[in-house]
């Protein structure tokens, strides 16, 4: 039978475009998204009676938007993947270049996590490392009661706990090691264990030790090089009180042999008198000894022995005075009488041919100490002179050394010029450092005026270095003045 024309036929449902494959899994075992389960049979024509052409549109567009929905969650998850790579490595790194040891652990004492740094000091690799109890890395039953103790204490602080303890290295051998034990926690504030970071002390220690050695051999050898400074300076001023006490002792001297020939000849004569010798021959003994010239010129030598036995006591109170041990207390101190003192030492001893143009003014009372201010008053008189007979001038004149000095307020101003070649331009700044010296090699220590700078700051003035308008160096020494010393006048003045 023919079908009839005007009956209603079936819907056929419109072809569905076959969907994108998914994504499949990436490497390294992170979640995938699942396949799209497979579309279900096209059903009879009468199950899809009365479904037009946009319906069937709308279901596709809902599956094109749970598959991209399905894509963005995939390319997302990628990424919080990636980062979590980039964390991990981040921190591996970081554990990796650490140099402290480290040891992550649980509440029983295991070994969750290390760094290369404890692997290397034990000799074990980071697996076997972990779940092994941290006190078994201990050299002696004390260390690992010392950690034990930080697991048990139960209030740790958050700042963490010092405990020194010994690890057994690589070889054997006792390595002392300083750990600081911080709590760990986990995300609900629970505490889950302790981190251990600490540092071998076996390395540091021997560093202290050895910079320990270096120091005390260093200053040794700062006391080696002071002393050879006071040594050249004593020898300088040995040198002006030996030619000083050359004079007196020399007089002295040859009157006492001068005495020692009278003496023989009154005992020659009194001898003669005791033994009743005729008049005649007393009389001709006594023109012959020449007794009457000899009583005459007995009082003479008596004074002369007594004026030289007391240049040589003043010599020696002086040189007692300026030499005593400083007890580091300040006294008034005459300024007037140092700066003779310094210029007739340098000038008696190493500088016999030094023009020092130098008159003492009115008392210049300041606060100090003797022989310290004579130690650096000497040292820069010393020092001009040695820069003076340096240069060689051509109109032939002698070094010279021009001081002058005033009472500036509470301060006494001293300048002290020479005629030198000066000091260079790139020498001025480090002219008071220690060991620096523009002498010859065996010339000096480079510590004079390092020391003298250091003495003028104690006695709380100032020294100041420069050159000077007509040429040569020139130093200005500052010193506070004695309290009540009324000192308003000039102290000293240079004459030509």
């Amino acid at each position: 039978m023919a079908p009839d024309p005007t009956a209603p036929r079936p819907v056929e449902p419109p072809s569905v475009p076959p969907l994108p494959t998914p994504l499949l899994a990436t490497p390294g075992g992170r979640p995938t998204l699942p396949a799209l389960p497979p579309l279900p049979p096209p059903r009879s024509g009468e199950d899809l009676a009365g479904v037009d052409e946009s319906t069937w549109l709308d279901v596709i567009q809902k599956m094109d938007e749970v598959y991209s929905q399905l894509v963005a969650d995939e390319v997302a998850l990628e990424e919080k993947n990636a980062q979590l790579e980039q964390s991990q490595r981040f921190i591996f790194s970081l554990l990796t270049a650490m140099s402290d040891v480290l040891a992550a652990c649980n509440s029983a004492g295991e070994i969750e996590e290390t760094n290369a740094a404890l692997c290397e000091l034990v000799g074990r690799d980071e697996r076997s490392l972990r779940g092994s109890p941290l006190a078994a890395l201990m050299a002696d039953a004390a260390s690992a009661a010392r950690i034990r103790h930080v697991l048990d204490t139960p209030a740790l602080q958050r700042g963490g706990t010092v405990v020194e303890v010994e690890l057994l290295d690589a070889q054997g051998q006792r390595v002392p090691v300083d750990f600081n034990g911080t709590p760990r926690f986990d995300a609900g504030g629970r505490r889950v264990g302790v981190v251990f970071v600490g540092r071998p002390m076996g390395e540091l220690k021997r560093a202290y030790h050895q910079l320990r050695e270096t120091h005390e051999a260093l200053k040794r050898t700062q006391q080696q090089l002071l002393h050879s400074e006071k040594m050249a300076s004593l020898g300088r001023l040995v040198a002006g009180v030996a030619h000083e006490l050359n004079n007196p002792i020399s007089f002295v001297l040859g009157n006492v042999h001068a005495l020692g020939r009278y003496s023989e000849r009154l005992r020659s004569y009194l001898g003669a008198i005791h033994a009743g010798a005729a008049p005649e021959a007393l009389a001709d003994m006594r023109r012959r000894l020449r007794i009457d010239h000899l009583l005459a010129d007995l009082p003479s030598l008596m004074e002369g022995t007594l004026e030289g036995a007391q240049r040589t006591a003043d010599i020696v109170n002086g040189l007692k005075r300026f030499s005593a041990k400083d007890r580091g207390e300040l006294a008034p101190v005459d300024l007037n009488g140092v700066i003779e003192r310094a210029v007739h030492w340098v000038q008696k001893g190493t500088a016999p041919a030094f023009v020092v143009h130098w008159r003492s003014g009115s008392p210049c009372p300041v606060l100090g100490s003797a022989g310290q201010l004579l130690q650096v008053l000497m040292n820069l008189i010393q020092n001009a002179y040695d820069a003076a007979s340096a240069l060689r001038r051509a109109d032939g004149s002698p070094p010279t050394l021009w001081i002058e000095g005033h009472c500036d307020g509470p301060l006494a101003r001293l300048t002290f010029r020479d005629n030198g070649p000066g000091i260079a331009d790139e020498h001025l700044s480090r002219l008071f450092d220690p060991f620096f010296t523009t002498k010859p090699p065996g010339k000096g220590t480079g510590l004079g005026l390092s020391i003298s700078y250091g003495i003028v700051e104690q006695h709380g003035g100032r020294l100041l270095a420069g050159n000077h308008a007509e040429g040569g160096a020139e130093f200005v020494l500052e010193l506070p003045l004695a309290p009540d010393s009324g000192a308003a006048t000039s102290a000293s003045a240079a004459s030509a």
